[in-house]
């Protein structure tokens, strides 16, 4: 056989371990090695781009803003931001469902995960949820969708790795996906809102500015870390790394003196779970790098290149774009799509007009919304670990939360100035739309 025909029989055999239900990491080193041998790129290679891949001083924010996820949840953080939320939207029909939603943004403002974000506020929320009166399917479904937002608000594991990949301010990439990330929360909010109101789920508690103010005080530690974070970087007090590593700070001594929900002898055990995480991560940020390389020296980079450019016209490639990024995020876990993917369609965007940054959050926005499509659906899979509830039971009801997804993903890509706005941008304006 040719070399054209064994990258084929390869990639459709390890594409079977994938279905089977293999680890994406050993599935993509699989891959790595395999094709490596059929056109004699040698081993050594790889092993020096895996080494290179992680080379990188940004990616040390990586594990820091993992570890800080842990500590809000141990010190009880967490427990207390959502419960503010709470206190806000508790008057609603659904009212608890939107606190949740709610709860894993500003839960994401401090971890950057989307695992995390869905593991933490699902823990927690979950229960209250059933207890309230809600489906128990659909208050899972409620936590995965919320998690969403964990790669979007910043600070973003995510948005660090794309930054390192396309040579982009790390900053300028957090304060991009702000906005956005908001607007996710608040079109999730109005679908919940929308279902659980025809439904009549959800217990309702009294409107109470003095409810509120109290709920507010007492989750200031999270706020001062929510502040830490964007203040910190965007005010160009802290690089992203250094962030991290203060806010990390900052909620260890924080959970081990104030809230008390830390103790000594629990440290090892959240630092061991943090870099369990971590673990599973640089590896499959290492050797999505070398797929990458792989893809490139196959042709792939022009081959996409080519279909897309040749459709001609602003709106068609960039909708083409979206749909590509739509179709790989519903098989591959963020950071091998983000790796494999953005060098390659990010120059089509740059050539056609979109500011990098605006075609970041795109991107990524896209790729969050995999969590909670099947046959990937991470946050499902997450949502179905902690609350015990048959994955596909999960799908059913996470729809409503999908089609409020897609229509904010939609306003992102066509209103440049929700995501540039709060940049330094020449022309950004709040009402600028790109003209073609």
């Amino acid at each position: 056989m040719d070399t054209t025909t064994w990258v084929w029989v390869i990639s459709i055999l390890i594409s079977g371990l994938f279905f089977l239900g293999v680890p994406i990491f050993l599935v993509i080193g699989l891959w790595v090695v395999g094709i490596s041998l059929v056109i004699d790129f040698t081993l050594a290679n790889v092993g020096v781009t895996l080494y290179e891949g992680l080379n990188f001083y940004g990616l040390l924010a990586l594990p820091l803003f993992i570890l800080t996820g842990d500590l809000i949840k141990e010190a009880g953080i967490a427990k207390r931001l959502s419960d503010f939320a709470y206190s806000i939207l508790g008057w609603l029909r659904g009212g608890l469902a939107m606190s949740s939603l709610v709860a894993c943004g500003l839960f994401s403002a401090i971890s950057g995960s989307n695992s995390a974000t869905t593991a933490t506020i699902g823990s927690i929320m979950h229960p209250e949820m059933t207890k309230g009166g809600y489906d128990k399917h659909f208050a899972a479904a409620t936590i995965a969708a919320g998690g969403t937002v964990g790669i979007i608000i910043p600070p973003s594991i995510i948005f660090i790795v794309y930054g390192f990949l396309m040579n982009l301010s790390i900053s300028d990439l957090f304060v991009g996906g702000l906005l956005p990330g908001i607007l996710m929360v608040v079109s999730m909010c109005i679908a919940c809102y929308l279902v659980c109101k025809t439904k009549g789920w959800g217990n309702l508690i009294p409107f109470s500015p003095k409810n509120i103010a109290l709920k507010g005080a007492q989750a200031y530690l999270g706020f001062l870390a929510i502040i830490i974070v964007i203040y910190g970087i965007y005010g160009g007090v802290f690089s992203p790394t250094e962030a991290a590593g203060v806010t990390c700070g900052f909620c260890l001594l924080s959970g081990v003196f104030i809230t008390k929900g830390i103790t000594i002898k629990r440290i090892p055990d959240v630092l061991l779970r943090s870099g369990q995480i971590t673990g599973l991560l640089a590896p499959l940020i290492a050797v999505s790098v070398v797929m990458q390389q792989i893809l490139s020296l196959l042709g792939a980079k022009d081959y996409i290149t080519e279909i897309i450019g040749s459709l001609g016209g602003y709106y068609p490639i960039l909708l083409a774009c979206m749909l590509l990024v739509f179709i790989t995020g519903t098989f591959l876990e963020s950071l091998p799509d983000t790796i494999i993917l953005a060098p390659i369609l990010a120059p089509i965007a740059a050539n056609i007009g979109i500011d990098p940054i605006h075609f970041a959050v795109i991107f990524l926005v896209g790729d969050a919304i995999g969590f909670i499509t099947p046959p990937y659906g991470l946050n499902l899979y997450v949502a179905s670990g902690i609350t015990g509830i048959p994955y596909f039971r999960i799908v059913r009801h996470v729809w409503p939360y999908f089609i409020a997804l897609m229509i904010a993903w939609f306003i992102i890509a066509f209103w440049p100035s929700l995501t540039t706005v709060l940049l330094v941008h020449e022309g950004a304006g709040v009402f600028q739309l790109y003209k073609p």
